[in-house]
């Protein structure tokens, strides 16, 4: 007997499900395939472009015009400070006279201490999720409703973009959230110690010899939010978002690692912990005072420095640290040094990626007037990827050619600035100044 009954429904409900299912199986292997695609072509351009080999000299060395002569460390600046705002624009801003800085609570550190609490997260499946996602670990602590890709959205516009500062971290914090932040360099064993037994975690900026994704070890930035310690064991335990949560590393990696990085560090609190966390901090709560501390600390590495990659970052450092200063010439000087040092290294263990992450010596030699070498060594860093998405380096490069009157050139630096970081604040503003019709973009 034929049956009435209409199966159309039924095979419209299976159709959808083995859609569903195909889908769901095809994607990851469309994401696989994709992901093999962009490795391969970045292996082939490493292997045909080798970045380790090409090394900035610079052309453009002029006597030494300033100085910062080492000054015992007060509180109290002792001239007004040049402020670089997030426009990476020079501004003078008198600096009044501070009130008496909290004097830094002395605690018995306990031979151990771990923070327990942080909501754990990895990097993977996103590339270079490592600010966001330290970022968010960070603020989850303290009861900030988000994640990796809510800090990521606002951090990453566009999330092949190699690298997130410190500064434009602390701005999400002060944008985004109802927490508070504080960035300082020259951080010490025994200052981190001291953060961790009284609760607050603090996030850090390093160089470590990682995995590639085409398997080879090189040097790259990377973030950790360091939670624990033991002194018997010697070690640090850190929120380690490429590898593991309560990762162990020992004193003496840290030291070595936090060293390429000035001892930057970042620490994020709510507001009615702040009395609380000055305290603790003491002098480090005045910039002036942080930046000589992390001047003198750099002046100690140089003296100390026993071979050239020691040397290398130990220059790099007074660099860095003289650029807070407001010291541009004395500055180009010691990166001048930097290089110098970073030639006699062995290629595969040149830290190549080291201005993705540090753009002072563009500051030093833009300053400096010294706009070739600008230029020379933006050409170096892009090259030194497949990917050039450094929106830093771009805008630096533009600078450059505006004050050599390649506005042709500069222009697209500006366009290619803001394709990798839709809205850079530095490009933006540079595009009005120099009249390009698509400053907004």
């Amino acid at each position: 007997m034929k049956s009435d009954r209409d199966y159309r429904p039924i095979i419209l409900f299976i159709a959808i499900i083995l859609i569903i299912l195909f889908v769901g199986l095809f994607t990851p292997i469309q994401g696989k395939i994709s992901f093999r695609i962009e490795t391969l072509k970045n292996k082939l351009y490493a292997l045909s472009n080798p970045p380790e080999e090409a090394v900035f000299v610079p052309q453009e060395i002029k006597p030494l015009e300033t100085t910062i002569v080492p000054i015992e460390l007060t509180s109290t600046p002792v001239a007004p400070v040049l402020v670089m705002i997030a426009t990476q624009t020079p501004i003078i801003q008198p600096t009044a006279t501070p009130t008496a800085l909290p004097t830094a609570t002395a605690i018995p550190l306990p031979v151990r201490a771990n923070i327990t609490g942080i909501k754990y997260e990895d990097q993977h499946g996103i590339w270079n999720y490592c600010a966001p996602t330290n970022l968010s670990m960070a603020l989850t602590f303290w009861g900030w409703d988000g994640n990796r890709i809510k800090a990521g959205d606002w951090l990453k516009p566009f999330d092949k973009d190699k690298n997130v500062m410190l500064y434009e971290m602390q701005e999400f914090v002060a944008e985004e959230t109802n927490l508070r932040s504080l960035v300082r360099s020259g951080g010490t064993a025994d200052l981190l110690k001291k953060m961790i037994s009284a609760g607050f975690p603090v996030l850090i900026e390093k160089g470590s010899y990682m995995q590639e994704v085409s398997g080879a070890y090189s040097w790259m930035g990377h973030y950790n939010v360091v939670s624990g310690y033991d002194d018997e064991k010697q070690i640090w335990i850190v929120q380690d978002s490429y590898y593991e949560r309560n990762y162990e590393i020992s004193y003496e990696t840290l030291a070595s690692e936090w060293r390429s990085f000035n001892f930057d560090f970042m620490i994020v609190y709510p507001g009615d912990k702040e009395a609380e966390l000055y305290q603790l901090l003491g002098q480090y709560t005045n910039d002036d005072w942080a930046n000589q501390n992390a001047f003198a600390m750099a002046d100690e590495q140089v003296a100390a420095a026993e071979d050239d990659e020691s040397r290398f970052f130990a220059y790099f450092n007074r660099g860095t640290s003289q650029i807070s200063l407001n010291d541009f010439f004395g500055a180009a000087q010691s990166y001048d040094m930097a290089f110098s040092f970073y030639a006699n290294l062995e290629p595969k263990t040149r830290p190549y990626r080291i201005v993705w992450y540090q753009t002072g010596p563009y500051f030093a030699y833009y300053y400096s007037n010294r706009y070739q070498d600008v230029i020379s060594l933006a050409d170096i860093t892009l090259a030194s990827t497949n990917e050039p998405f450094l929106e830093e380096s771009y805008y630096w490069r533009a600078l450059a050619r505006v004050a050599l009157g390649e506005y042709e050139n500069a222009q697209n630096d500006v366009r290619s600035c803001l394709e990798v970081h839709p809205g850079f604040p530095s490009c933006t503003a540079l595009a009005a100044k120099i009249g390009m019709e698509d400053s907004g973009s």
